[in-house]
């Protein structure tokens, strides 16, 4: 399936700039609040962990993939993961590398029309790749950016603005605000139209694919992003854009 594929192909793209990190970077602030670059990957490496247990019915850390919803925060609960199992890259990044393949395994291993419970929702296994590489991308840019890396924007974020128009009305949701139909009239990288929803929607989002996603991923916010929005609902639903579930 294209997107195990694109996902196993946004992962060798990563493990090319962990390759070549000196012991400075990897100790180095990431763009990421509290965390250095190392931790950064920690974190991917344990949700990719969970990513395999959950398909395989292995155990896994509970609070990890569905944290306590009462005091403790998503980012809390992850951000104590972290700190418990802090390493070095020598420890860190191979188990990242050892991780990343067993769960690309697992999703192609899957039954496709299964749904296994992932966060905030039971998601069959394109849709789990799809928050994989989704939050892998986003952290890339918060290792890229603050060590000067280039990180070209590709084609796979294609799926990236897939998932976050697919999820606007949970996002409406979470924000307590009621959803309206929304088209997204993107532009790839490649300068191919990326469109997303009813032609005939009353809201439309248009601009760059790449800003679109950073926007989801809470990585620009909306009025510095370019994107144009229009209608009812198109500043509501750039506002509430989220690539994630939590």
């Amino acid at each position: 399936m294209e997107i195990f594929d694109d996902l196993a192909a946004e992962y060798d793209r990563l493990d090319g700039i962990f390759a070549g990190l000196s012991a400075a970077a990897w100790a180095s602030p990431s763009a990421a609040a509290g965390w250095r670059v190392v931790d950064v990957l920690l974190h991917l490496a344990q949700t990719e962990e969970a990513v395999t247990a959950t398909l395989t019915g292995a155990p896994t850390r509970p609070d990890a993939v569905t944290p306590d919803r009462g005091p403790v925060s998503v980012d809390e609960s992850v951000d104590r993961w972290v700190a418990a199992e802090r390493a070095g890259p020598e420890a860190v990044y191979p188990r990242w590398q050892a991780a990343r393949r067993k769960s690309v395994d697992a999703l192609r291993a899957a039954d496709p029309h299964r749904a296994s419970q992932w966060m905030a929702a039971p998601l069959r296994p394109a849709t789990l790749a799809t928050t994989r590489l989704a939050e892998h991308w986003a952290h890339a840019l918060d290792i890229a950016g603050p060590l000067s890396i280039p990180y070209p924007d590709t084609v796979r974020l294609r799926h990236i603005a897939w998932l976050g128009h697919r999820t606007l009305p949970y996002a409406f949701e979470v924000a307590g605000e009621q959803p309206g139909p929304v088209r997204a009239e993107l532009t790839g990288p490649d300068g191919e139209p990326w469109l997303f929803g009813p032609a005939d929607a009353p809201s439309v989002i248009s601009g760059a694919a790449g800003a679109f996603c950073r926007v989801g991923a809470r990585r620009v916010a909306p009025e510095e992003s370019g994107l144009t929005a229009t209608g009812p609902h198109g500043a509501a639903a750039l506002r509430v854009l989220r690539n994630y579930a939590a």
